[in-house]
């Protein structure tokens, strides 16, 4: 894991991707002073965070695209193959590698609180535990673009898919306000990600009577609820999408609240989309 760890690293440090990467983070969080602070004549570092989350969007995919896809394209996963490591350890070698390009520039970034600090009242647990949490948020998305990368061989085809799934997380909250308003809204809205869930497996294993099953198992469990009480529908999916959505927990902590669900939360995310990508190469492996 050590020797994957210090090859990434070589790789990032001699390309431009930790570069860019920092550079589009240290921008993001540039801008977003600008806007808050100067603009609003306020020394607030929490909420300057809040404005740069959206920014992930556009970093992560460039820091993920290529951490497995690449070594697809250039048939170099063959060689870590053969290699006496275990594909576990090279997932979490790759991750750890990512996340040391991430915490680079956050490293500039912690010193703006206390810059901040000199201009107006900065209250600084509160801004340390928000980038503390920054960082956790982050790499738990990190965690989900190592594992899109690990899906398929083509760079430009991770980011694709990474950039939506960033996206469709920050708004997750506000789209499901508006699709699910009722009982049955809510209904449909479940229905349909049984549905997705059904196909993502039978991507991911390739076999389909256990895809069906499971997604046909979930639409079950749905409509008996659904028609046992309907009334526990009514906004259920905005509520669970704010319990997934990576942002609104986020948002907890720039209120001066630590919340341990939280991280929790991120770590499972973490560990969960980890263990899919360590399956998706083992995957590969065998075939």
């Amino acid at each position: 894991m050590t020797a994957v760890l210090k090859h990434e690293l070589s790789g990032y440090f001699h390309s431009l991707t930790a570069y860019i990467f920092s550079a589009f983070l240290l921008a993001f969080v540039g801008i977003g002073a600008l806007i808050y602070n100067i603009q609003s004549a306020v020394a607030n570092f929490e909420y300057v965070l809040g404005y740069v989350c959206l920014g992930f969007v556009v970093i992560i995919p460039i820091l993920t695209m290529r951490v497995i896809a690449e070594e697809k394209k250039q048939k170099t996963d063959q060689l870590l193959y053969s290699l006496p490591i275990r594909a576990s350890q090279i997932v979490v070698g790759k991750y750890l590698a990512l996340l040391a390009v991430y915490l680079v520039p956050l490293c500039i970034v912690a010193l703006y609180p206390l810059i901040f600090a000199q201009f107006g009242e900065v209250y600084l647990p509160t801004s340390y535990g928000s980038l503390f949490a920054f960082f956790v948020m982050g790499a738990a998305m990190i965690a989900v673009g190592t594992f899109i990368s690990s899906l398929t061989e083509n760079q430009g085809f991770a980011a694709g898919i990474t950039i939506p799934i960033i996206l469709l997380n920050y708004y997750s909250v506000t789209l499901a306000e508006y699709v699910s308003a009722t009982a049955s809204g809510s209904a449909v809205a479940l229905l349909v990600i049984a549905v997705l869930f059904g196909f993502i497996i039978r991507h991911l294993t390739k076999n389909q009577n256990l895809a069906y099953g499971l997604s046909l198992l979930m639409m079950l469990a749905v409509v008996v609820l659904y028609f046992a009480d309907s009334s526990k529908f009514e906004g259920l999916l905005p509520d669970i999408m704010t319990k997934l959505s990576l942002f609104e927990r986020f948002y907890t902590f720039m209120n001066g609240v630590f919340d341990l669900t939280a991280m929790i939360y991120y770590i499972t995310v973490i560990v969960f989309f980890l263990f899919l990508s360590v399956q998706s190469l083992e995957k590969r492996r065998y075939n």
